[in-house]
């Protein structure tokens, strides 16, 4: 969390570089500090701080690589016991200097263990964790709140799940204003990024629609695109707070709203999200962890007879590849 312009930035540099000789020297390698406990640390730090949606992308991957088990439902049981900390911009008014001011990422591993959320007897790069949570203070607690105070009593993200997201789909609750963590709306579809920012930049969207973005995952992207430049649209236009996004695709760290993204299985695979039609219904329950689309099973089954995959945006080269070899979303995107 060091600002860029801190003569703190060019110490930590050199100081890495020692390190990683040190690392070197002893063999400490990734896999012998990655574990199912480090695991769970790093989820309980994503929750207290109101992290990115990546991180339900990237630790399934990491684990993968590593023979260790992450199951989506392990995010929903930390952030059900891990309250959230801290806002950071765009989500809040504290950015990024005022963390690292307040103390950093040790600072709010140092209020989560006053509860015992983190498992402390675990390896880092630098020791032991509990000799780094030990030395840590919080400078602000209007930065970083204290474990008693709490913006919320559950964490920053929720894995949401329903017959538009069999495998699951990923908010940022910490992000959401409060109107529209229950929200049902139209439906209203676009099969790539650019139609609906079209959409939204000229005023088709109204209070209470739900836009889905689809064919937007690792094979219909193919690769997953950040879906920032509509995210950003809808803030933009004034309706962030009046109407949800659902997309297979992924957002940025900086995302705000009602914005639902990593639906699994994707559009591509023939999931869900690939047969709604315009006006459909969509229900979103975050609190309740559900995402529907109020359409009986008869109606979707014949809707699927009907479908049939569009073809590869991307048809030469590593990209074609991935997009024939990457798994869903649910399970990191990688190569099983």
């Amino acid at each position: 969390t060091i600002p860029a312009v801190s003569a703190a930035r060019i110490r930590l540099a050199k100081q890495a570089g020692m390190r990683i000789l040190e690392l070197l020297d002893k063999g400490l390698t990734p896999s012998k500090i990655i574990s199912q406990r480090s695991l769970e640390n790093a989820l309980a730090l994503d929750m207290a701080l109101g992290c990115s949606t990546n991180t339900v992308l990237h630790l399934p991957a990491i684990t993968a690589e590593l023979g260790l088990k992450f199951d989506l439902d392990l995010v929903n049981q930390i952030s059900q016991r891990t309250p959230n900390l801290c806002k950071i911009s765009p989500a809040g008014f504290h950015h990024l200097e005022d963390l690292d001011l307040a103390g950093g990422v040790p600072a709010v591993m140092s209020e989560l263990a006053k509860e015992n959320l983190l498992n402390l007897q675990v390896q880092t790069v630098a020791g032991e964790l509990a000799g780094i949570v030990a030395k840590a203070r919080n400078k602000n607690t209007e930065v970083i709140r204290p474990i008693s105070e709490p913006y919320s009593k559950s964490g920053g993200l929720s894995i949401l799940k329903g017959n538009l997201a069999s495998d699951g789909a990923v908010v940022k609750q910490s992000a959401v204003d409060s109107q529209m963590m229950i929200h049902t709306g139209p439906a209203r579809v676009f099969d790539n990024e650019e139609e609906a920012t079209s959409a939204i930049m000229s005023g088709k969207i109204k209070a209470g629609d739900v836009i889905v973005i689809r064919y937007e995952g690792p094979k219909g992207g193919p690769g997953m695109r950040e879906m920032l430049t509509p995210t950003s649209a809808v803030s933009g236009m004034g309706i962030g707070d009046k109407v949800a996004l659902i997309t297979d695709g992924r957002f940025s760290g900086g995302t705000r709203g009602a914005a639902i993204g990593h639906v699994s299985p994707e559009a591509q695979e023939g999931g869900v999200i690939a047969l709604v039609q315009e006006g459909d219904m969509i229900e979103i329950d975050i609190p309740a962890k559900k995402l529907n689309l109020k359409v009986s099973s008869t109606e979707l089954a014949d809707r699927a007879k009907r479908w049939h995959p569009p073809a590869s945006r991307v048809n030469r080269g590593y990209l074609a590849r991935y997009a024939r070899g990457v798994s869903s979303a649910a399970k990191g995107a990688i190569f099983e």
